[in-house]
Protein backbone atom coordinates (compact mmCIF):
# COMPACT_ATOMS: atom_id res chain seq x y z
CA UNK A 1 0.00 0.00 0.00
CA UNK A 2 1.32 3.43 -0.89
CA UNK A 3 1.73 6.19 1.66
CA UNK A 4 -1.34 8.45 1.46
CA UNK A 5 0.70 11.41 2.68
CA UNK A 6 3.13 10.92 -0.21
CA UNK A 7 0.26 10.83 -2.72
CA UNK A 8 -1.21 13.97 -1.15
CA UNK A 9 2.07 15.87 -1.34
CA UNK A 10 3.33 14.73 -4.76
CA UNK A 11 0.53 13.04 -6.75
CA UNK A 12 2.12 13.72 -10.14
CA UNK A 13 5.45 12.18 -9.11
CA UNK A 14 3.65 9.04 -7.92
CA UNK A 15 1.60 8.89 -11.13
CA UNK A 16 4.74 9.23 -13.25
CA UNK A 17 6.45 6.37 -11.41
CA UNK A 18 3.37 4.18 -11.85
CA UNK A 19 3.49 4.86 -15.58
CA UNK A 20 6.76 2.89 -15.56
CA UNK A 21 4.55 -0.10 -14.81
CA UNK A 22 2.15 0.98 -17.55
CA UNK A 23 -0.46 1.82 -14.93
CA UNK A 24 -2.58 4.99 -15.03
CA UNK A 25 -4.15 6.07 -11.75
CA UNK A 26 -6.48 9.04 -11.27
CA UNK A 27 -6.01 10.11 -7.67
CA UNK A 28 -8.78 12.75 -7.80
CA UNK A 29 -11.45 10.73 -5.92
CA UNK A 30 -8.89 9.55 -3.37
CA UNK A 31 -7.71 13.08 -2.65
CA UNK A 32 -11.31 14.34 -2.45
CA UNK A 33 -12.15 11.64 0.10
CA UNK A 34 -8.97 12.41 2.00
CA UNK A 35 -9.76 16.14 2.12
CA UNK A 36 -13.28 15.47 3.38
CA UNK A 37 -11.95 12.98 5.96
CA UNK A 38 -9.43 15.49 7.31
CA UNK A 39 -12.10 18.17 7.55
CA UNK A 40 -14.36 15.81 9.48
CA UNK A 41 -11.51 14.77 11.78
CA UNK A 42 -10.69 18.39 12.52
CA UNK A 43 -14.33 19.10 13.33
CA UNK A 44 -14.54 16.01 15.55
CA UNK A 45 -11.42 17.06 17.46
CA UNK A 46 -12.80 20.57 17.92
CA UNK A 47 -16.10 19.20 19.21
CA UNK A 48 -14.35 16.81 21.57
CA UNK A 49 -12.34 19.69 22.98
CA UNK A 50 -15.58 21.62 23.46
CA UNK A 51 -17.18 18.61 25.15
CA UNK A 52 -14.25 18.33 27.53
CA UNK A 53 -14.52 22.03 28.36
CA UNK A 54 -18.25 21.72 29.04
CA UNK A 55 -17.69 18.56 31.13
CA UNK A 56 -15.23 20.46 33.33
CA UNK A 57 -17.72 23.29 33.74
CA UNK A 58 -20.48 20.83 34.66
CA UNK A 59 -18.22 19.29 37.29
CA UNK A 60 -17.35 22.73 38.66
CA UNK A 61 -21.02 23.78 38.92
CA UNK A 62 -22.05 20.53 40.59
CA UNK A 63 -19.24 20.90 43.07
CA UNK A 64 -20.46 24.41 43.94
CA UNK A 65 -24.09 23.19 43.96
CA UNK A 66 -25.07 25.29 40.93
CA UNK A 67 -27.61 24.23 38.30
CA UNK A 68 -25.84 22.46 35.35
CA UNK A 69 -28.94 21.29 33.48
CA UNK A 70 -28.44 23.51 30.42
CA UNK A 71 -24.79 22.52 30.13
CA UNK A 72 -25.61 18.83 30.40
CA UNK A 73 -28.14 19.23 27.58
CA UNK A 74 -25.55 21.11 25.53
CA UNK A 75 -23.02 18.34 26.13
CA UNK A 76 -25.53 15.71 24.99
CA UNK A 77 -26.06 17.63 21.75
CA UNK A 78 -22.30 17.85 21.17
CA UNK A 79 -21.97 14.11 21.71
CA UNK A 80 -24.70 13.37 19.19
CA UNK A 81 -23.00 15.66 16.67
CA UNK A 82 -19.71 13.83 17.17
CA UNK A 83 -21.44 10.49 16.60
CA UNK A 84 -22.97 11.72 13.34
CA UNK A 85 -19.58 12.90 12.08
CA UNK A 86 -17.91 9.63 13.07
CA UNK A 87 -20.63 7.75 11.18
CA UNK A 88 -19.63 9.76 8.09
CA UNK A 89 -15.95 9.02 8.68
CA UNK A 90 -16.35 5.22 8.55
CA UNK A 91 -17.38 4.92 4.88
CA UNK A 92 -14.80 7.52 3.86
CA UNK A 93 -11.97 5.63 5.53
CA UNK A 94 -13.17 2.36 3.98
CA UNK A 95 -13.27 3.96 0.51
CA UNK A 96 -9.73 5.33 0.96
CA UNK A 97 -8.40 1.94 2.05
CA UNK A 98 -10.15 0.08 -0.79
CA UNK A 99 -8.70 2.54 -3.31
CA UNK A 100 -5.16 2.21 -1.93
CA UNK A 101 -5.37 -1.60 -1.87
CA UNK A 102 -5.83 -1.52 -5.65
CA UNK A 103 -2.85 0.73 -6.42
CA UNK A 104 0.46 -1.00 -7.31
CA UNK A 105 3.77 -0.23 -5.67
CA UNK A 106 5.92 2.43 -7.33
CA UNK A 107 9.18 1.21 -8.87
CA UNK A 108 12.46 2.54 -7.55
CA UNK A 109 14.16 5.24 -9.58
CA UNK A 110 16.83 2.92 -11.04
CA UNK A 111 14.28 0.49 -12.50
CA UNK A 112 14.64 0.70 -16.30
CA UNK A 113 11.79 1.72 -18.58
CA UNK A 114 10.32 -0.92 -20.84
CA UNK A 115 7.21 -2.71 -22.01
CA UNK A 116 7.99 -6.32 -21.17
CA UNK A 117 10.52 -9.14 -20.93
CA UNK A 118 12.41 -8.05 -24.06
CA UNK A 119 13.31 -4.79 -22.30
CA UNK A 120 14.77 -6.36 -19.17
CA UNK A 121 18.46 -5.63 -18.58
CA UNK A 122 20.81 -8.60 -18.39
CA UNK A 123 23.18 -8.29 -15.42
CA UNK A 124 25.37 -11.32 -16.07
CA UNK A 125 25.52 -14.93 -17.26
CA UNK A 126 27.17 -17.77 -15.37
CA UNK A 127 28.04 -21.08 -17.01
CA UNK A 128 27.71 -22.09 -20.64
CA UNK A 129 24.71 -23.99 -22.01
CA UNK A 130 25.74 -27.62 -22.52
CA UNK A 131 26.58 -28.98 -25.97
CA UNK A 132 25.18 -32.44 -26.61
CA UNK A 133 26.46 -34.98 -29.14
CA UNK A 134 23.22 -36.94 -29.12
CA UNK A 135 19.52 -36.09 -29.59
CA UNK A 136 18.41 -33.98 -26.63
CA UNK A 137 15.19 -34.88 -24.84
CA UNK A 138 12.90 -32.48 -22.95
CA UNK A 139 12.37 -33.18 -19.28
CA UNK A 140 8.85 -34.53 -19.82
CA UNK A 141 10.15 -37.26 -22.13
CA UNK A 142 13.09 -37.97 -19.84
CA UNK A 143 10.78 -38.19 -16.84
CA UNK A 144 8.47 -40.66 -18.52
CA UNK A 145 11.26 -42.83 -19.95
CA UNK A 146 12.90 -43.02 -16.51
CA UNK A 147 9.47 -43.63 -14.90
CA UNK A 148 9.93 -40.76 -12.45
CA UNK A 149 7.29 -38.32 -13.78
CA UNK A 150 3.73 -39.52 -14.39
CA UNK A 151 1.60 -36.90 -16.12
CA UNK A 152 -1.28 -39.21 -17.04
CA UNK A 153 -1.91 -40.29 -13.44
CA UNK A 154 -1.59 -36.67 -12.30
CA UNK A 155 -4.41 -35.78 -14.71
CA UNK A 156 -6.42 -38.78 -13.55
CA UNK A 157 -6.13 -37.81 -9.90
CA UNK A 158 -6.65 -34.05 -10.23
CA UNK A 159 -6.67 -32.71 -13.78
CA UNK A 160 -4.34 -30.79 -16.05
CA UNK A 161 -1.22 -29.15 -14.58
CA UNK A 162 -0.78 -31.83 -11.91
CA UNK A 163 2.02 -34.42 -11.90
CA UNK A 164 2.83 -37.52 -9.87
CA UNK A 165 6.51 -37.96 -8.92
CA UNK A 166 7.59 -41.57 -8.62
CA UNK A 167 10.62 -43.41 -7.28
CA UNK A 168 13.81 -41.45 -7.93
CA UNK A 169 11.67 -38.49 -9.06
CA UNK A 170 10.13 -38.20 -5.59
CA UNK A 171 13.54 -38.76 -3.99
CA UNK A 172 15.16 -36.11 -6.22
CA UNK A 173 12.50 -33.58 -5.26
CA UNK A 174 12.99 -34.27 -1.56
CA UNK A 175 16.77 -34.13 -1.97
CA UNK A 176 16.54 -30.72 -3.65
CA UNK A 177 14.30 -29.37 -0.89
CA UNK A 178 16.67 -30.50 1.86
CA UNK A 179 19.71 -29.26 -0.06
CA UNK A 180 18.15 -25.82 -0.54
CA UNK A 181 17.04 -25.49 3.08
CA UNK A 182 20.47 -26.50 4.40
CA UNK A 183 22.14 -24.07 1.99
CA UNK A 184 19.86 -21.23 3.13
CA UNK A 185 20.35 -22.00 6.81
CA UNK A 186 24.12 -21.85 6.30
CA UNK A 187 23.64 -18.35 4.87
CA UNK A 188 21.86 -17.11 7.98
CA UNK A 189 18.18 -17.81 7.28
CA UNK A 190 15.99 -19.24 10.02
CA UNK A 191 13.95 -22.22 8.86
CA UNK A 192 10.18 -21.98 9.30
CA UNK A 193 7.45 -24.56 8.66
CA UNK A 194 4.32 -22.43 8.14
CA UNK A 195 0.69 -23.42 7.47
CA UNK A 196 -0.36 -23.94 3.85
CA UNK A 197 -3.79 -22.44 4.58
CA UNK A 198 -4.01 -18.75 5.48
CA UNK A 199 -6.77 -16.25 6.11
CA UNK A 200 -7.82 -13.36 3.89
CA UNK A 201 -5.87 -10.77 5.88
CA UNK A 202 -2.62 -12.61 5.14
CA UNK A 203 -3.19 -12.40 1.37
CA UNK A 204 -4.18 -8.74 1.63
CA UNK A 205 -0.98 -8.12 3.58
CA UNK A 206 1.30 -9.40 0.82
CA UNK A 207 -0.78 -8.01 -2.06
CA UNK A 208 -2.47 -11.07 -3.59
CA UNK A 209 -5.89 -9.80 -2.53
CA UNK A 210 -8.08 -8.15 -3.55
CA UNK A 211 -6.55 -7.66 -7.01
CA UNK A 212 -5.55 -11.26 -7.81
CA UNK A 213 -8.49 -13.17 -6.35
CA UNK A 214 -8.77 -15.29 -9.53
CA UNK A 215 -5.22 -16.61 -9.10
CA UNK A 216 -5.66 -18.14 -5.63
CA UNK A 217 -7.59 -21.20 -4.47
CA UNK A 218 -10.20 -20.48 -1.80
CA UNK A 219 -11.48 -23.20 0.51
CA UNK A 220 -15.29 -23.04 0.54
CA UNK A 221 -17.24 -22.55 2.80
CA UNK A 222 -14.35 -21.62 5.08
CA UNK A 223 -12.48 -18.36 4.59
CA UNK A 224 -9.13 -20.08 4.11
CA UNK A 225 -6.88 -19.80 1.08
CA UNK A 226 -4.18 -22.16 -0.18
CA UNK A 227 -0.90 -20.24 -0.25
CA UNK A 228 0.43 -19.28 -3.70
CA UNK A 229 3.92 -18.97 -2.16
CA UNK A 230 5.55 -19.22 1.27
CA UNK A 231 6.12 -15.47 0.99
CA UNK A 232 2.56 -15.06 2.31
CA UNK A 233 2.86 -16.81 5.69
CA UNK A 234 6.51 -15.80 6.20
CA UNK A 235 5.86 -12.09 5.69
CA UNK A 236 2.68 -12.20 7.75
CA UNK A 237 4.46 -13.75 10.73
CA UNK A 238 4.86 -10.16 11.94
CA UNK A 239 1.56 -8.68 10.81
CA UNK A 240 0.28 -6.05 13.26
CA UNK A 241 3.55 -6.11 15.21
CA UNK A 242 6.07 -3.47 16.28
CA UNK A 243 9.59 -4.92 16.12
CA UNK A 244 12.68 -3.73 17.93
CA UNK A 245 15.42 -2.33 15.73
CA UNK A 246 17.98 -4.58 17.43
CA UNK A 247 16.09 -7.64 16.15
CA UNK A 248 16.45 -6.57 12.50
CA UNK A 249 17.18 -7.91 9.99
CA UNK A 250 14.99 -10.99 10.12
CA UNK A 251 15.82 -13.70 7.57
CA UNK A 252 13.47 -16.62 7.00
CA UNK A 253 13.43 -19.63 4.70
CA UNK A 254 10.67 -22.20 4.25
CA UNK A 255 9.75 -25.13 2.09
CA UNK A 256 6.07 -25.33 1.19
CA UNK A 257 3.85 -26.64 -1.49
CA UNK A 258 2.40 -23.70 -3.42
CA UNK A 259 -0.95 -23.49 -5.19
CA UNK A 260 -1.86 -21.21 -8.09
CA UNK A 261 -4.91 -21.18 -10.31
CA UNK A 262 -2.78 -19.76 -13.15
CA UNK A 263 -5.74 -17.74 -14.44
CA UNK A 264 -5.02 -16.43 -17.90
CA UNK A 265 -2.08 -18.82 -18.43
CA UNK A 266 -3.86 -21.22 -20.79
CA UNK A 267 -1.71 -22.50 -23.60
CA UNK A 268 1.60 -21.57 -21.96
CA UNK A 269 4.02 -24.22 -20.69
CA UNK A 270 1.36 -26.91 -20.96
CA UNK A 271 3.89 -29.73 -21.15
CA UNK A 272 6.10 -30.83 -18.31
CA UNK A 273 6.40 -29.37 -14.82
CA UNK A 274 7.25 -25.73 -15.54
CA UNK A 275 3.78 -24.35 -14.76
CA UNK A 276 1.66 -26.39 -12.35
CA UNK A 277 -1.34 -25.72 -10.13
CA UNK A 278 0.54 -27.37 -7.24
CA UNK A 279 4.32 -27.12 -7.01
CA UNK A 280 7.09 -27.19 -4.41
CA UNK A 281 9.20 -24.16 -3.64
CA UNK A 282 11.78 -23.01 -1.12
CA UNK A 283 11.34 -19.35 -0.29
CA UNK A 284 13.46 -16.57 1.21
CA UNK A 285 11.97 -13.60 3.07
CA UNK A 286 13.74 -10.71 4.73
CA UNK A 287 12.41 -7.98 7.04
CA UNK A 288 14.85 -5.08 7.26
CA UNK A 289 15.32 -1.42 8.08
CA UNK A 290 14.47 0.81 5.08
CA UNK A 291 18.09 1.93 4.68
CA UNK A 292 19.21 -1.70 4.35
CA UNK A 293 16.77 -3.02 1.75
CA UNK A 294 18.83 -2.34 -1.37
CA UNK A 295 21.86 -4.17 0.03
CA UNK A 296 19.58 -6.96 1.27
CA UNK A 297 18.20 -7.43 -2.25
CA UNK A 298 21.70 -7.83 -3.70
CA UNK A 299 22.51 -10.43 -1.02
CA UNK A 300 19.28 -12.33 -1.65
CA UNK A 301 20.03 -12.54 -5.37
CA UNK A 302 23.45 -14.02 -4.58
CA UNK A 303 21.86 -16.51 -2.18
CA UNK A 304 19.65 -17.84 -4.98
CA UNK A 305 22.38 -17.71 -7.64
CA UNK A 306 24.77 -19.73 -5.51
CA UNK A 307 22.28 -22.60 -5.42
CA UNK A 308 22.34 -22.85 -9.20
CA UNK A 309 26.12 -22.72 -9.21
CA UNK A 310 26.26 -25.58 -6.70
CA UNK A 311 23.92 -27.58 -8.92
CA UNK A 312 26.11 -26.85 -11.97
CA UNK A 313 23.29 -25.19 -13.88
CA UNK A 314 23.92 -22.34 -16.34
CA UNK A 315 21.87 -19.24 -15.65
CA UNK A 316 21.56 -15.54 -16.24
CA UNK A 317 20.28 -12.73 -14.01
CA UNK A 318 18.17 -9.87 -15.35
CA UNK A 319 16.88 -6.63 -13.85
CA UNK A 320 13.20 -6.30 -14.69
CA UNK A 321 11.94 -3.21 -16.49
CA UNK A 322 8.89 -1.38 -15.18
CA UNK A 323 6.52 -3.01 -17.67
CA UNK A 324 7.49 -6.54 -16.59
CA UNK A 325 7.28 -6.00 -12.82
CA UNK A 326 4.60 -7.34 -10.52
CA UNK A 327 1.96 -5.51 -8.53
CA UNK A 328 3.86 -5.13 -5.25
CA UNK A 329 7.43 -5.05 -6.49
CA UNK A 330 9.60 -1.92 -6.29
CA UNK A 331 12.64 -3.61 -7.84
CA UNK A 332 13.08 -7.17 -9.07
CA UNK A 333 15.82 -9.40 -10.38
CA UNK A 334 14.82 -12.58 -12.19
CA UNK A 335 17.25 -15.48 -12.24
CA UNK A 336 16.72 -17.60 -15.34
CA UNK A 337 18.07 -21.12 -15.78
CA UNK A 338 19.00 -22.55 -19.18
CA UNK A 339 16.50 -25.14 -20.44
CA UNK A 340 17.60 -27.03 -23.58
CA UNK A 341 13.99 -27.93 -24.47
CA UNK A 342 13.18 -24.21 -24.65
CA UNK A 343 16.54 -23.32 -26.20
CA UNK A 344 16.34 -20.37 -23.88
CA UNK A 345 16.59 -19.16 -20.30
CA UNK A 346 13.50 -19.68 -18.10
CA UNK A 347 12.73 -17.95 -14.79
CA UNK A 348 13.56 -20.08 -11.78
CA UNK A 349 13.73 -17.37 -9.11
CA UNK A 350 12.38 -13.87 -8.72
CA UNK A 351 13.95 -11.74 -5.97
CA UNK A 352 12.15 -8.53 -5.08
CA UNK A 353 12.41 -5.50 -2.85
CA UNK A 354 8.85 -4.62 -1.86
CA UNK A 355 10.01 -1.53 0.13
CA UNK A 356 7.28 -0.58 2.65
CA UNK A 357 4.39 -1.64 0.37
CA UNK A 358 3.59 -4.90 2.18
CA UNK A 359 4.50 -3.48 5.58
CA UNK A 360 1.82 -0.79 5.23
CA UNK A 361 -0.79 -3.36 4.18
CA UNK A 362 0.16 -5.75 7.00
CA UNK A 363 1.06 -3.01 9.52
CA UNK A 364 4.58 -4.24 10.28
CA UNK A 365 6.63 -1.56 12.01
CA UNK A 366 9.81 -1.21 14.01
CA UNK A 367 10.89 1.24 16.68
CA UNK A 368 14.32 2.78 16.03
CA UNK A 369 16.56 2.70 19.07
CA UNK A 370 16.14 5.81 21.20
CA UNK A 371 12.94 6.85 19.44
CA UNK A 372 9.33 6.82 20.59
CA UNK A 373 8.10 6.88 17.00
CA UNK A 374 7.66 3.80 14.85
CA UNK A 375 8.47 3.34 11.17
CA UNK A 376 7.43 0.79 8.58
CA UNK A 377 9.94 -1.95 7.77
CA UNK A 378 10.91 -3.00 4.26
CA UNK A 379 10.18 -6.56 3.17
CA UNK A 380 11.90 -8.65 0.50
CA UNK A 381 11.22 -12.08 -0.94
CA UNK A 382 12.70 -14.52 -3.42
CA UNK A 383 12.59 -18.14 -4.55
CA UNK A 384 15.55 -20.32 -3.62
CA UNK A 385 14.41 -22.19 -5.62
CA UNK A 386 11.29 -23.40 -7.44
CA UNK A 387 11.79 -27.15 -6.98
CA UNK A 388 9.95 -28.41 -10.06
CA UNK A 389 11.77 -26.04 -12.39
CA UNK A 390 15.08 -26.97 -10.76
CA UNK A 391 14.31 -30.64 -11.33
CA UNK A 392 13.43 -29.95 -14.97
CA UNK A 393 16.71 -28.05 -15.42
CA UNK A 394 18.70 -30.88 -13.82
CA UNK A 395 17.11 -33.53 -16.01
CA UNK A 396 17.69 -31.60 -19.21
CA UNK A 397 21.14 -30.10 -18.59
CA UNK A 398 22.64 -33.23 -17.00
CA UNK A 399 21.16 -35.86 -19.34
CA UNK A 400 23.58 -38.41 -20.73
CA UNK A 401 23.74 -40.26 -24.03
CA UNK A 402 22.50 -43.49 -22.41
CA UNK A 403 19.34 -41.73 -21.14
CA UNK A 404 20.57 -41.41 -17.55
CA UNK A 405 20.83 -38.21 -15.51
CA UNK A 406 24.09 -37.17 -13.86
CA UNK A 407 23.64 -35.95 -10.27
CA UNK A 408 25.83 -32.96 -9.35
CA UNK A 409 28.43 -33.74 -6.68
CA UNK A 410 26.97 -31.30 -4.14
CA UNK A 411 23.56 -32.99 -4.37
CA UNK A 412 24.76 -36.60 -4.16
CA UNK A 413 24.88 -36.79 -0.31
CA UNK A 414 21.14 -35.96 -0.28
CA UNK A 415 20.52 -39.02 -2.45
CA UNK A 416 22.57 -41.40 -0.35
CA UNK A 417 25.63 -40.99 -2.56
CA UNK A 418 23.75 -41.83 -5.76
CA UNK A 419 25.54 -40.19 -8.71
CA UNK A 420 22.99 -40.81 -11.45
CA UNK A 421 19.37 -41.65 -12.18
CA UNK A 422 18.72 -44.40 -14.73
CA UNK A 423 21.23 -45.83 -17.16
CA UNK A 424 22.79 -49.27 -17.19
Amino acid sequence: MLDLKRIRQEPETVRELLRKKHVEVDFTPLLDWDQKRRELLAEVEQLKAERNRVSEEVARRKKSQQDATSLIEEMRGVGEHIQRLENELGPLEEAIRDFLLGVPNTPLMDVPDGDGADDNQEVHRVGDPPHFHFPVKPHWDLGESLDILDFERGRKLSGSRFTVLKGDGARLSRALINFMLDHNRARGYREIAPPYLVNRDALIGTGQLPKFADDVFRVVPHEYYLIPTAEVPLTNLHRNEILNEKDLPLKYTAYTASFRAEAGAAGRDTRGIIRQHQFDKVELVRVVRPDDSEAALAEMVRDAESLLEALELPYRTVLLCGGDMGFGQAKTYDIEVWLPSYDNYVEISSCSNMTDFQARRADIRYRPQGSKRTEFVHTLNGSALAVGRTMAALLENHQQADGSIRIPERLQPYLGGQDRIGGT
